[in-house]
């Protein structure tokens, strides 16, 4: 049977299996889509979809009702896709996911190149032998699905494989990345408009060149991405610049900075000798300085003479006070007054007695004001569990678990309730009366 429908209240169990109602204006009918068939499916069902379900129709025992076992689910023509990826478009676009605030800007020359495409398709062969006309570069190829089921999901992947990548690892993390694939119909480009893989190209911190499908084509992934290339070749030219072009650039620019070199080096020569000639010359500057040194060294013989006669007139005054008589009387005065300094070993042994008494009389009295002294008469000392010493009833109500510290040990105690005693009186009541009525 091939019934035409509209989708309503999909869900996928956990299973694998699907079951949603198919209805048009007057009748509906369940629907149920076997793990098995729902992994071929070329689109992701959703509420509001118009479909052509082919199947056979069966009956649910446990519900008596019938039901079409779905082996083959089609869109019901290019108007109902183009409606859901209008939809979808929108919804994306509302998240702010197409802004051009958030695009980055490709780099100049990207020293790994990463590219998600097929491995076996023309896409990856046109890709290089463009990079290798243009400028060479190191290219990283992560093979994955472009259509059918499955495809969103590697390719989702594949994106966020390359931006999980660490700059010192093993594989080099790419400067930049291209989603490729070649052309197709709507249906064979449906992986790239879903929204894993727009979101995965969104949220990529390396710049993304999107190149699915031919010129006329377009997908969400572009929208996402930093740039979109008509075609994988041209993706490629966006890539890199022209190594030939660059050559003859930095050839150039080489050329423009010799000639400026050599003509700063001229015009600074030119300066050179113009400031030259303004300067005195050598044997002007140097004259005065010949003559000063032709006088200093004139002087200097008689100025050493007359500080050596100095000196030796110094020498002689001191020689006088030298005399070894006058060395050993100043060695016995001072050996005097070492005796006359010297300490009586008995005035120190004195004052360490006295120090000792006082100490010791010191030490008695700490000892009496020592606070576990009162306990030897028979008092004790209340504390809580953590040492600290209770001073008043409310404390010990508060810690209600005590312990008592006699002057032979120590005993735990719980805070129980105060048992009142009564009192006797005084003086006896007074007999009361009898009263008359």
């Amino acid at each position: 049977m091939r019934l035409r429908g509209e989708i309503s209240g999909f869900k996928r169990h956990a299973s694998g299996h699907c079951y949603f109602t198919l209805k048009d204006e007057r009748a509906c009918i369940d629907a149920v889509i076997w793990k098995g068939c729902a992994a071929m499916l070329r689109f992701r069902p959703e509420d509001g979809i118009e479909v052509v379900a082919t199947g056979k129709i069966t009956t649910y025992p446990g519900r008596s009702k019938y039901q079409i076992v779905v082996e083959r689910l089609e869109l019901a023509g290019q108007g109902a896709l183009m409606a859901l990826l209008d939809k979808r478009r929108r919804a994306l676009a509302a998240e702010g996911l197409f802004d051009d605030g958030r695009k980055k800007r490709l780099p100049f020359l990207p020293h790994v190149i990463g590219v998600v495409t097929s491995p076996t398709g023309a896409v990856i062969r046109d890709i290089l032998h463009r990079l290798a006309d243009r400028c060479p570069s190191r290219v990283i190829l992560w093979p994955v699905a472009v259509q059918g089921e499955g495809a969103a999901a590697q390719i989702a992947a594949a994106v966020r494989g390359f931006d999980g990548m660490a700059a010192s690892g093993s594989v080099p993390r790419p400067d930049l990345v291209i989603v490729a694939r070649g052309g197709g119909s709507i249906e064979d480009l449906w992986a790239f408009n879903e929204e894993e893989v727009v979101r995965a190209v969104a949220a990529c911190s390396i710049p993304i060149i999107s190149a699915v499908g031919h010129e006329t084509d377009t997908s969400l992934c572009d929208f996402a991405a930093d740039v979109r290339a008509p075609t994988p070749t041209a993706a490629a030219e966006m890539a890199v610049p022209v190594r030939s072009e660059l050559l003859a650039l930095v050839r150039e620019m080489g050329l423009r900075s010799s000639r400026c070199a050599a003509r700063a080096i001229e015009r600074g020569g030119e300066q050179l000798a113009n400031s030259g000639r303004r300067l005195p010359a050598p044997e002007a500057l140097l004259a005065p300085q010949r003559q000063r040194l032709d006088d200093l060294s004139e002087r200097l013989p008689r100025a050493l003479g007359q500080q050596l006669s100095l000196a030796r007139a110094e020498l002689s005054d001191a020689a006088g006070a030298l005399r070894p008589s006058v060395l050993q009387s100043g060695l016995r005065r001072g050996r005097e007054r070492l005796q006359a300094v010297r300490l009586d070993p008995a005035l120190v042994t004195r004052r360490i007695d006295e120090g000792r008494r006082m100490l010791d009389s010191l030490w008695r009295i700490a000892a009496q004001a020592h606070p576990d002294k009162p306990l030897e008469k028979g008092y004790a000392r209340v504390e809580d569990r953590d040492g600290r010493t209770l001073i008043s009833a409310e404390a010990a109500r508060g810690a209600a678990r005590l312990r008592l510290v006699f002057a032979d040990g120590k005993l735990d105690a719980n805070v129980g309730e105060p048992v009142e005693r009564p009192r006797r009186a005084a003086y006896a009541p007074k007999a009361e009366q009898p009263k008359l009525l």
